[in-house]
C-alpha cells in the first residue's frame, strides 16, 4: 500500500520533468531510477521527522541528510546569459580553472558528496570563450600540462590535484568527464610567447598569434573613446571629473607615451594613474574638477619620483664634472646627445664626442670598440661614417687618413646609431680645421649617402639640453639639430615650447649632413664642381686640400722610403 500510494504521489511531477527534458535520454534515465529508488525507499519519509540518538564518536552518513540523493547540484547556469559565454578569469590557479572536489572535515574523517563538485571556469566558458594571462599559466606548476590535456581530448575531468600524485589511490568520487568546446585566449607579452613555443604542442593547439598595438591614431574618434574612457574611471571610482582643459592635458600625455603627435597611447593603466593621481591633487586643494594645472602638477610629481638619477647627471653637467660646452667653438669636438633608460624613467643626456685626425692609413678608429665599450649598433654607425667618407672623398685618391672617434667621460659603454652623424660633423672639423657651435648638440644617424636617418628619444634628447642651456643660461643662440622625420613625433613641455616661440631655444630638423653642418661651421659645404673639386671656401674643399696634403705627405715618405731601399740595395751588391 505505501508503495502505491508513494508511486501513485511521485508519478506526475516526475512525468512533467520527463517531458521537458525528453530531449535527453541521461536525463529521462536518472528521472526513471529517481521513480523507483523513491518507490523502493519511501519509509525514509516518514522517518524524516522522527528524533534520533545521535552518538558523538560515529559519522552520520550522508551528514544526516537521507534526501542528499534527490538533490541537484547544478554545475553551471547560464540561464540569464546571452550568447556564447565569455569569461576572463583574474585569480589563475590549477583549482579556479578546472575545478575541484569539496571536502568537509568532521571530528576525524572528511567526507564528500556529489553536490561537492566544484566548476572552475573551463567550465563556466563551455560553449564559449575562456580569457587567461600567460604568466599565470606558465607559473603555476600544475596548469600547463592540464590545460594541454584538456584541449587535446576535449573533455574536461574534475579531479583535485593530489589525485594524480597519490602512491596509494583513495576511494573518492570520480565525476564523468565533461565535452568541452572552449576557445582558449592567453594574453601576455612577447617574452611569454617566446618561452611557451618551445613546447611542440603550444602551436598546435593556439594557432592563432595576434599582436596587440601600444599605439593608436589620434583622431577625432579617438579622441572621443580617449574622453570616454577617462569619464568611465571618473564614474566607476567616483573621483573628480575633468574639464576640457584637463582633458587636453590627458590627451597630450597620451601622444607623449606614444611617442608621436598624431598617436595616442595604448596603455590605458599609465592613463589611468595620472587621472586618478590628477583628481587626487584637485582634492587636496578643494577643487570641484580637474584642470590642467592639475594635471601638470601630477606629472611633474611623477618625474620626480623617478628622475633621481637624471639629477644627479644634471648635478655633475653644472658642476662640470661632465664637462659640456654650450657656447663658443671649437675644432673637432660636437655635442651628442643620448638617451638613458631606467626602469620607469627614460631621459635625455648631453655627451661630448671629439675626433682627432692625422696623416696615416689606418682609417677611422673607434675608441669604444677598440676598449670593447660599443655595441653593435654603434660599431656599425662609426664603419657606416667611414664609407661616406670614402664615397665623397676617396674617388681619385686613397683616403689616407687615420682618425680616432671618442665619446669622452664615457665609462659604461655606448650602443645604437643615433650619434653617427655627430661624430661625421666632429670628424670633418678636425679634417677642415673648421670649428663646430658647441651651443647646438646633435642627433640622428647616417647612410653612406649622407643622408640623415630618424631615432628614437627625439624629445628626452632636445629635453636633456634645453634643461642644461637653461640651468646655465639661456642665450638665444642655443638649439638642438634633429632628423627631419622626428619633427612629428616630438612631445615637448610647454616650457620649451614658450622658449622656441620666444626665439630664446631653436630646434634645427635636417635632411643631409651638409645641411647640419652649415648649421654647425656657418660655412657653406659646397659642390663638387666640374674639375673634380669642391667649391673654393666650403667646408669639404678644406676636407679635400687636408686630404690631398696628408696623401702628398704619404707618397712623399714612400719615395724616400724607396730611395733608401734601392740605396742600401745597391750598396749591398757593389760589396
Amino acid at each position: 500500500m505505501d508503495t502505491q500510494i508513494t508511486r501513485f504521489a511521485t508519478e506526475p511531477p516526475i512525468a512533467r520533468l520527463k517531458g521537458k527534458y525528453a530531449y535527453s535520454e541521461k536525463i529521462l534515465d536518472y528521472l526513471d531510477k529517481v521513480l523507483t529508488d523513491i518507490t523502493e525507499n519511501n519509509i525514509i519519509f516518514r522517518l524524516a521527522d522522527a528524533p534520533q540518538a545521535q552518538n558523538p564518536f560515529q559519522l552520520p552518513e550522508s551528514d544526516g541528510d537521507p534526501f542528499i540523493k534527490y538533490k541537484v547540484n547544478l554545475f553551471v547556469n547560464n540561464e540569464n546569459s546571452k550568447g556564447a559565454p565569455a569569461i576572463i578569469e583574474p585569480f589563475t590557479n590549477y583549482y579556479n580553472i578546472f575545478g575541484k572536489i569539496e571536502y568537509k572535515n568532521q571530528f576525524m574523517y572528511t567526507t564528500t558528496d556529489f553536490t561537492m563538485v566544484k566548476a572552475g571556469a573551463i567550465h563556466q566558458a563551455n560553449g564559449g570563450y575562456l580569457v587567461l594571462q600567460a604568466k599565470d599559466v606558465l607559473f603555476d606548476p600544475f596548469m600547463w600540462d592540464a590545460l594541454k590535456k584538456v584541449l587535446k581530448h576535449q573533455q574536461a575531468l574534475i579531479e583535485n590535484i593530489g589525485e594524480q600524485y597519490r602512491y596509494v589511490p583513495t576511494l573518492t568520487l570520480k565525476p564523468e568527464t565533461i565535452p568541452l568546446n572552449v576557445k582558449i585566449i592567453l594574453i601576455g607579452s612577447p617574452i611569454f610567447y617566446k618561452v611557451l613555443t618551445y613546447d611542440e604542442d603550444f602551436r598546435k593547439l593556439f594557432k592563432v598569434k595576434v599582436d596587440f598595438d601600444i599605439s593608436m591614431e589620434r583622431n577625432e574618434e579617438n579622441i572621443r573613446k580617449y574622453v570616454s574612457f577617462i569619464s568611465s574611471i571618473c564614474e566607476e571610482t567616483g573621483i573628480l571629473h575633468f574639464d576640457r582643459t584637463g582633458l587636453g592635458k590627458i590627451i597630450e600625455y597620451g601622444s607623449r607615451l606614444a611617442g608621436n603627435q598624431a598617436k595616442l597611447s595604448t596603455q590605458f593603466n599609465e592613463i589611468t594613474e595620472i587621472v586618478h593621481e590628477s583628481s587626487a591633487i584637485a582634492k587636496y586643494e578643494g577643487a570641484t574638477i580637474v584642470s590642467d594645472v592639475h594635471v601638470q602638477k601630477a606629472l611633474a610629481e611623477r618625474k620626480y619620483r623617478a628622475n633621481m638619477i637624471e639629477e644627479k647627471f644634471q648635478e655633475m653637467l653644472l658642476k662640470n664634472k661632465i664637462m659640456i660646452d654650450v657656447e663658443d667653438s671649437v675644432i673637432g669636438q660636437v655635442n651628442g646627445l643620448s638617451v638613458i633608460q631606467t626602469e620607469e624613467y627614460a631621459f635625455g643626456h648631453p655627451t661630448r664626442i671629439t675626433a682627432r685626425t692625422y696623416i696615416g692609413s689606418n682609417g677611422v678608429t673607434n675608441i669604444e670598440r677598440e676598449t670593447k665599450m660599443s655595441g653593435s649598433s654603434h660599431s656599425k654607425g662609426v664603419l657606416t661614417l667611414a664609407g661616406f667618407l670614402g664615397w665623397q672623398f676617396a674617388q681619385e685618391k686613397p683616403l689616407a687618413v687615420s682618425a680616432q672617434l671618442t665619446f669622452e667621460q664615457n665609462y659604461g659603454g655606448v650602443d645604437g646609431d643615433s650619434a653617427s652623424s655627430a661624430e661625421l660633423y666632429a670628424l670633418l672639423s678636425s679634417l677642415a680645421d673648421v670649428p663646430l657651435k658647441q651651443n647646438l648638440a646633435v642627433t640622428g644617424s647616417i647612410n653612406q649617402k649622407g643622408e640623415i636617418q630618424p631615432i628614437g628619444g627625439a624629445t628626452e634628447k632636445i629635453e636633456s639640453f634645453f634643461d642644461l642651456c637653461g640651468a646655465k643660461g639661456l642665450t638665444g643662440e642655443q638649439g638642438v639639430i634633429i632628423p627631419e622625420q622626428n619633427v612629428d613625433d616630438l612631445m615637448l613641455k610647454e616650457e620649451i615650447i614658450e622658449a622656441v616661440n620666444a626665439a630664446k631655444f631653436h630646434i634645427y630638423s635636417v635632411k643631409t649632413v651638409a645641411e647640419g653642418l652649415e648649421l654647425l661651421t656657418g660655412l657653406n659645404c659646397g659642390k663638387r664642381e666640374q674639375d673634380g673639386n669642391f667649391t673654393q671656401g666650403s667646408v669639404f674643399r678644406k676636407v679635400q686640400e687636408k686630404l690631398d696634403k696628408y696623401n702628398k705627405s704619404i707618397e712623399a715618405a714612400q719615395t724616400a722610403h724607396d730611395l733608401l731601399s734601392n740605396y742600401s740595395s745597391d750598396e749591398y751588391d757593389s760589396e
